[in-house]
């Protein structure tokens, strides 16, 4: 199907992670009109399928759209119209999301890796506008990455470069769930965050309970959301995983700083709501770890400008080139 959309039309940006679906309407310039959120079914697959369609036609019912862009927390076909591989996402391989969708509402769908979408979000509109070239680390439940070089989104021969997560640091490490041990998302993602604060709650109880407080009290219950606000009251548990999460990542930038010199790196994600409690010993930890620190200009280190909606924004501008 055509992807000719006029610019003064209005598309429809939905990007799929491991615990939310986010979609919006957004136009040529990068603003979201309007937006909605579902929780991602925890069975995947066909609940999945049916949660996505409730969102187009929530939005769909709010305006005419011309095409609809998918941002997806996946191993996408080189085509983007393919979900291969979704390592946190239930019984969501191999989902021609491109064909089904097309199908169903007769308009162009692209489909993309959520950092790949989110990283052309904040090229063209955000942070990392003005910079060559560019990464952007995206972290979530997993850890996603995106790369512009000479203004094009670089996706290598297959679709599936830039895949800054999964590179092995440990090689005893913990299983990923690509399949692979010792990933640099199972040290340095949302999800390693939250197990780095539940070790501390465990091995201090009383200094942990303080934390569950801002939640509904249980170890169950806690979010992202509440860490970060123990964080900003100074609880060191929270803190302390923090900085174990920004520590492993500062590593991992200066090992890529010496494989693409990036003039600057873009952390987007849920745990870019901490700001600069994790951004500067993220700093800090890629000085200590860069090879021939003082040989060259390390990358600049930029909160995203979009947040959790960078995907959406990315995906909705993605559907009109």
């Amino acid at each position: 199907m055509s992807n000719q959309i006029p610019s003064s039309a209005i598309t429809i940006g939905i990007d799929i992670g491991g615990t939310k679906i986010l979609g919006g309407l957004v136009d040529s310039s990068g603003n979201i009109l309007s937006a909605t959120r579902r929780d991602t079914p925890k069975a995947g697959g066909d609940e999945l399928y049916l949660q996505i369609c409730e969102v187009i036609r929530e939005l769909n019912s709010k305006s005419e759209v011309s095409g609809i862009g998918i941002s997806c927390a996946a191993l996408i076909s080189a085509d983007r119209r393919t979900v291969i591989s979704a390592p946190n996402i239930s019984n969501w391989n191999f989902v021609n999301l491109g064909e089904r969708l097309e199908r169903d509402f007769s308009l162009p769908i692209v489909v993309e890796n959520d950092a790949n979408a989110a990283m052309w979000a904040e090229y063209k509109f955000g942070a990392a506008k003005g910079f060559n070239p560019v990464m952007f680390f995206i972290i979530g439940t997993g850890m996603g990455g995106g790369f512009v070089v000479d203004g094009k989104l670089y996706r290598g021969a297959y679709g599936i470069g830039a895949e800054f997560g999964h590179m092995k640091v440990q090689s005893e490490g913990i299983l990923c769930g690509c399949g692979a041990i010792g990933c640099i998302e199972q040290y340095a993602s949302g999800s390693a965050l939250m197990r780095y604060a539940k070790e501390g709650i465990a091995a201090d109880p009383v200094l942990g309970q303080e934390i569950l407080n801002l939640g509904d009290g249980s170890v169950s219950g806690l979010t992202g959301s509440i860490l970060t606000k123990a964080a900003q009251a100074n609880n060191q548990i929270a803190i302390s995983a923090f900085n174990t999460c920004a520590d492993w990542l500062g590593s991992a930038i200066a090992s890529y700083t010496l494989l693409l010199d990036p003039a600057a790196i873009i952390i987007g994600g849920g745990v870019i709501d901490a700001g600069e409690l994790f951004l500067t010993p993220v700093r800090e930890a890629m000085g200590r770890y860069m090879p021939f620190a003082d040989t060259h200009p390390a990358p600049k280190i930029i909160a995203a400008k979009f947040g959790n909606n960078a995907g959406l924004i990315g995906a909705a501008i993605l559907v009109r080139e």
